[in-house]
């Protein structure tokens, strides 16, 4: 099983991939791909003849975002979906000093408030 974003393998230039190929290309197994397609309606693919499904580059792309989330950001199902949002794009993640300088530029409006009481 592949450990990280810097194992998967280029994604090859063609029109469409089964699951199979999905599963090789992100890692996640084909089982839990299936589950996603219930949980994230952002991954429409295309279901063919005998119901067998087939992702176009960029469902693959957004389960190796999916996957990201989830695996490697720690992101539950719930929480990876807000993090999409309804137009399917990440937003930028917040660092640790944009919290500390958002913590200390509060902590310095408490103690100008305080003193003022």
């Amino acid at each position: 099983m592949l450990t990280s974003k810097a194992d998967l393998p280029a994604i090859p230039s063609k029109r469409y991939f089964t699951i199979s190929e999905v599963s090789e290309l992100t890692g996640v197994k084909p089982h839990v791909l299936r589950y996603w397609e219930q949980e994230f309606s952002q991954l429409r693919l295309v279901k063919r003849r005998g119901n067998r499904r087939y992702y176009q580059h960029h469902e693959v792309l957004l389960v190796r975002r999916i996957r990201g989330l989830l695996y490697d950001d720690g992101f539950t199902i719930h929480g990876a979906r807000l993090r999409l949002g309804a137009g399917g794009e990440m937003e930028r993640p917040i660092t640790a000093q944009e919290v500390r300088a958002e913590l200390e530029t509060i902590l310095a409006w408490l103690d100008a408030g305080i003193g003022k009481s």
